[in-house]
C-alpha cells in the first residue's frame, strides 16, 4: 500500500491576501493559482523543499466557513513547519513581520517557537533534533 498526504485545505478570507502572506512573509512558493469559476480558485502554496505536500488555500464562501477562518483548531497549534536552520528562519520571518506569540524554546524534540498566520492560525516553527 502506498498513501501520502498531498494537500491540506486552509480556509482563508481572501485568496490574494493569503498568497501575499505565504509567499512574502513565510517565503513559500506559489505552486498553482488556477481559476475554477468567477469566485473560486485552486491555489496551492508550499515551503521551499517541501516535496509533494502543499497548503490548498480555500476561500470561505459561507458564514460557517467564515467563522472558521483563523481558528480551524479551536486555538491549538494547527500546522508544524520544520526547518534545517531555526535561527535563520526565525530572524528572517521576524524581519518580514511574522508575529511570534511564543518565544523560542529548546525542547527534547528540537528548537521551537509559535507564530500566527495572517488570520491567527497558530504554527510551530521547529528545527528538530537531528
Amino acid at each position: 500500500m502506498n498513501q501520502r498526504l498531498v494537500h491540506m485545505a486552509l480556509v482563508v478570507a481572501d485568496y490574494d491576501d493569503a498568497i501575499r502572506f505565504y509567499t512574502e512573509q513565510l517565503n513559500f512558493v506559489l505552486l498553482e493559482d488556477t481559476p475554477l469559476s468567477e469566485t473560486k480558485r485552486w491555489v496551492r502554496v508550499a515551503p521551499p523543499g517541501s516535496g509533494s505536500c502543499a497548503l490548498l488555500l480555500a476561500k470561505a464562501d459561507t458564514d460557517e466557513q467564515l467563522s472558521r477562518v483563523g481558528n480551524q483548531t479551536g486555538g491549538r497549534v494547527f500546522l508544524f513547519l520544520h526547518t534545517d536552520d531555526f535561527w535563520r528562519d526565525y530572524h528572517a520571518m521576524t524581519a518580514r513581520g511574522v508575529r511570534f506569540v511564543r518565544p523560542p524554546d529548546t525542547m527534547p524534540y528540537g528548537t521551537v517557537a509559535v507564530f500566527e498566520d495572517l488570520y491567527g492560525n497558530l504554527w510551530d516553527l521547529i528545527e528538530p533534533v537531528a
